[in-house]
């Protein structure tokens, strides 16, 4: 697997990230993130914006409890992968997914568009995640919930596998700050789980977790 880079720095962009999945059958683990399933079961379904998709696990998820989901990402061999395993193991949730390949940078959602927008560990530079972050709170409409959940810089020391990139870490009150009055915070927090190290050894990591609804 390749890097494309400017300098030392690799950017994460469409190219990369189709090589990453053509290079095995699986990226992930099938498995909707739990954060997502914690978060999201309290809330009435509507519209979702599920931002990186990826292999569709969270897309299914929701459309499974009722929600429209527009299911986004920026590998088109992902869209393709989510689509197809929508298809193959629930139609009636694969019905209820428009799949779109995009780069949200470059195409910013729909403002005041979605029930609820998910981001589930999009790792991006502090300027790019920053500016995405923003759209994607922009896309939330009054009365909808902005999830947002990273890997914790304090991960970078757990054993666990990291890209040795700690600018692309944050805590879920970095994102927070970027909220203005007419948001709630409801959940802030670095929120333990058990993982395991490649060595087998399992330890206690923390995923940045935001949930914040908008007045």
């Amino acid at each position: 697997m390749s890097e494309h880079a400017h300098g030392d720095a690799p950017v994460f962009d469409e190219d990369f990230w189709d090589e990453r999945y053509r290079s095995a059958q699986r990226v992930w683990s099938g498995q909707p993130n739990p954060q997502l399933i914690a978060e999201v079961a309290g809330l009435r379904p509507g519209r979702a914006l599920d931002v990186g998709c990826g292999e569709g696990a969270d897309a299914i998820c929701l459309a499974r409890n009722g929600w429209d989901v527009v299911a986004v990402d920026i590998s088109g061999v992902a869209i393709s992968r989510g689509d197809q395993h929508a298809r193959d193991t629930d139609p009636a949730a694969a019905g209820r997914i428009e799949w779109r390949r995009a780069d949200l940078l470059e195409t910013p959602p729909e403002p005041g568009s979605y029930d609820l927008v998910t981001a589930q560990f999009m790792q991006l530079p502090p300027e790019p995640r920053t500016r995405l972050f923003s759209s994607l709170a922009a896309a939330v409409r009054p009365g909808g919930t902005l999830l947002i959940v990273g890997h914790h810089p304090s991960d970078l020391a757990s054993g666990v596998p990291r890209p040795p990139i700690p600018e692309v870490f944050y805590s879920a009150d970095e994102i927070a700050t970027m909220l203005d009055n007419t948001w709630d915070v409801a959940v802030s927090e670095a929120r333990p789980r058990l993982a395991t190290t490649p060595a087998g050894a399992e330890v206690t990591i923390h995923d940045a977790v935001l949930v914040a609804a908008k007045r």
